[in-house]
Parts: C-alpha cells; sequence; structure tokens
C-alpha cells in the first residue's frame, strides 16, 4: 500500500513541478510583454528599462559593474548610456574614489520616479490586492521561492555566457 501511495505522491509532485514551470513560462511571457509596452511608453528599449531598473536599484553603478550585472557588452552599454542620459533618466558622475580621471558612476535620476510610479501604478495596485489573499507566513514562502527562481536564472544564463 505505501509504495501505491509513493508513486502516487511522486506522479503529483511531477504534476505539480510542471504546473509550477508552465506559470512561470507565462509570466515571464507576461512580464515581457509589460516591459515591451511600458518602454514604448517612455521611450526606452527592452535593455534600456532594464538597466535603468538595474541602475535605480543598485546604483551609483560603474558602467562595467552595469555591463556585468545586466549581461551586456560594455560597448552595447555604452549606447544605452547614451540614450538613457539624453532622455533624462541617468547621469554620468565623475568617480570621486578614483584615481583615475575618465572613471565614471552612473546614477538615476530620482525627479523622474514619479513618471514612472504612475505608469506602474496599475501592475503595483493588482500585485498588492494579489499579495492580500495570503497570509504573512505564506508571502514569506512566495518571496523564497521567487528569490530562488531569480537565482536558477542567475546561473543558467551565466551557463549560456561561458
Amino acid at each position: 500500500m505505501s509504495s501505491v501511495l509513493d508513486s502516487e505522491d511522486a506522479r503529483r509532485r511531477r504534476r505539480l513541478t510542471t504546473e509550477v514551470k508552465a506559470a512561470m513560462r507565462e509570466l515571464n511571457t507576461q512580464l515581457s510583454l509589460l516591459n515591451r509596452r511600458f518602454g514604448s511608453r517612455i521611450e526606452l528599449k527592452d535593455a534600456d528599462w532594464t538597466c535603468l531598473d538595474l541602475v535605480s536599484r543598485h546604483g551609483p553603478l560603474t558602467p562595467s559593474a552595469l555591463a556585468r550585472l545586466a549581461g551586456l557588452h560594455p560597448a552595447t552599454l555604452t549606447g544605452i548610456l547614451d540614450r538613457l542620459q539624453r532622455g533624462g533618466w541617468v547621469i554620468r558622475e565623475r568617480d570621486p574614489e578614483s584615481t583615475d580621471r575618465r572613471a565614471v558612476t552612473v546614477r538615476a535620476v530620482r525627479d523622474r520616479n514619479p513618471e514612472l510610479y504612475r505608469m506602474l501604478s496599475g501592475m503595483n495596485g493588482r500585485m498588492d490586492a494579489l499579495c492580500d489573499r495570503y497570509s504573512p507566513a505564506e508571502l514569506e514562502v512566495i518571496t523564497d521561492f521567487l528569490r530562488g527562481c531569480s537565482e536558477a536564472g542567475r546561473e543558467s544564463a551565466a551557463e549560456l555566457a561561458d
């Protein structure tokens, strides 16, 4: 009897794991669509928006650190930073801690944040409503799962870059 239950549990677990992976693929598709539509509204390409988000969350950053985080070639990043700076999204500042006078850091222009928040208010409100459905303990599990997904993605991207 125990082996029948074990085999049923194993099948259920495989089915649920497949459903999680399918849901993650759908999430990826929907977030990509959201990012493209959002980017077109603020006149930023996908890679531009990704870099702006990274600078906003982790900055100020040197261009080489940003290139590593974004997984971009430094020459590609130069064009992105030029567009972000022309659009008033970032500024390049001399790095005061560097002995190299050419060294710069990239900093997000926080004055533009209200524009971003307004545009993303629908998604933020929907995420708040979704989170309200879960207990604090469940939210901790969800957060742990999503962080694990991010790490799996980071490791998998690194494998493909090698």
